[in-house]
Order: structure tokens, then sequence, then C-alpha cells
């Protein structure tokens, strides 16, 4: 497994509203809960099929309307988090892969609003 996408630890913090990951290459990722449970990844929540793998790196971004709370995060295999939220949605698996890129989409979106 590439190194980018292996968690070594992974720490949420409902209090702050956070959740990080630290990786296999040194990189840490730190997403609001509030963008992530917006960007759940199963076909309920991005409304079909052929919207799977997408996501708005703007959520992460934008002043929270409500507060999210992980109720439990669980591994499935090597590849995923099932996250169970307090509203009771459980249906996400989110790949590391997926966590990793939208870290990545929005650091972007920093940067281009640093320009």
């Amino acid at each position: 497994m590439d190194a980018r996408y292996k968690p070594v630890s992974v720490d949420v913090s409902n209090s702050e509203q956070l959740f990080k990951v630290e990786w296999g290459d040194g990189h840490v990722t730190e997403l609001s809960l509030f963008g992530l449970r917006k960007n759940c990844p199963c076909v309920t929540c991005r409304g079909g099929h052929s919207e799977m793998g997408k996501y708005e790196p703007e959520l992460f971004r934008i002043k929270p309307t409500r507060t999210y709370e992980i109720v439990k995060a669980e591994p499935v295999g090597n590849h995923a988090l099932k996250i169970t939220w307090n509203d009771g949605h459980n249906a996400g698996m989110y790949r590391w892969q997926l966590i990793r890129d939208m870290d990545e989409a929005v650091q972007k979106l920093s940067e281009k609003k640093e320009e």
C-alpha cells in the first residue's frame, strides 16, 4: 500500500469538530466533521451511483450550520473507515484514498484563496 494512503493514527475530536489522520508519509490531514459528514460517500448522500467518488471540498471551509459527532469509526479491511454519525447515518465507507484526496482538494482551495 502506498504510504500516502496508509493511516498511522486516527483521532476524532467531537468537541473540536475535527477529524485528524497521520499518514505513513508523515502528512497530517485535518478535516472538519461537518465537511466530512456532508461529503459522505454513500450512494444515498451522493445522489446515485453516477455521483459516487464526487465530493465538495468547499464544504470543509464554510461555517458549519450544525454540529456532527462521530459515534463510532471502524476499519473496513485496510482500505476504508466506516463512520457512524450521531444523526444515525452509517452507510458511508470513507476510503483512505478519498480522505487524502479530500484533504488535498481543500489545500488547493486554500492556496487559491491566498493568491
